[in-house]
């Protein structure tokens, strides 16, 4: 009877090429994954402002983190800036999705609303305009934002929302809460969509602060508790340099095992009656 011979191994010259190979082609692959995310990050990087803006008895910081693992990057943002009536903007979003379409989006998002701000003066009418010129250009993605409107001379904070995460208050006399104003769709999704505004007199000291839902939101961590949490921590340092309130607030990501990047921005004011000039 004849008797098969077993399949010839493999030579050691074949093994170590087929791993060289392979190795190459896995190289390549983390390389190009690698060049998508500093892309990202640069483009984040290059897009969130280097400072806020302030007036006398108003002091503004922020801070964002990016995501922890692979393209989860580009989402979020916040801004601040001078309007030409002397008002303040602020604003603080997140974009559907991540990698570097989602930068790139943030950044016409960003350039929209300091676009329709210049001209336009309520915070409700900003967020439709914007939203109309986002739609106009149909790329297919959708963000949520809140914007926020700072008159130095009435001490009003008004403000309006297009389906973002509640904005947190608190005052030096230990009150606290959610800012869950009535809002819109986010921006992107329905054209001639209307956000109604709500207006705040900074009556008594404190803060305002706004933040993205990779702060307050992880994979078994719900977002109720994450606000919760946040809202405590502004609670207890809401007569604290703001940036000491920021980092506070950003380290709620820490609790969630949050994945996704995450941004803040703080406000803390004087009390109407006490603020300079």
């Amino acid at each position: 009877m004849l008797r098969r011979r077993p399949p010839r191994s493999a030579s050691a010259d074949d093994l170590l090429t087929t791993l060289g190979r392979l190795t190459a082609q896995a190289r390549e692959g983390a390389e190009l994954q690698q060049a998508r995310v500093e892309l990202a990050e640069a483009l984040q990087r290059e897009m969130l402002p280097a400072t806020l803006p302030e007036a006398p008895g108003l002091r503004t910081a922020a801070t964002y983190a990016p995501a922890r693992h692979g393209l989860d990057i580009g989402g979020d943002w916040f801004d601040g800036f001078p309007l030409p009536d002397g008002a303040l903007a602020f604003c603080v979003g997140d974009v559907e999705g991540h990698d570097v379409e989602a930068a790139a989006f943030m950044g016409q998002v960003r350039i929209g609303l300091r676009a329709v701000a210049v001209g336009v003066a309520d915070p409700g009418e900003v967020l439709s305009r914007a939203n109309d010129l986002l739609l106009s250009v149909d790329c297919g993605l959708f963000a949520t934002c809140t914007f926020l409107r700072f008159d130095p001379e009435t001490w009003e904070l008004s403000s309006a929302r297009a389906g973002h995460v509640p904005g947190i208050w608190a005052t030096t006399d230990g009150r606290f809460g959610l800012a869950e104003d009535a809002g819109g769709l986010p921006l992107g999704v329905l054209p001639g969509e209307s956000y109604p505004v709500t207006r705040r007199r900074l009556t008594k000291a404190g803060a305002f602060v706004l933040l993205t839902d990779g702060v307050i939101e992880g994979p078994s961590f719900p977002i109720e508790v994450g606000l919760a949490k946040a809202a405590r921590l502004v609670s207890d340092r809401a007569d604290a340099d703001p940036a000491e309130v920021a980092a506070g607030v950003m380290s709620v990501a820490e609790y969630t095992g949050h994945q996704d990047d995450a941004a803040v921005i703080v406000l803390c004011y004087d009390a109407a009656e006490d603020r300079p000039g």
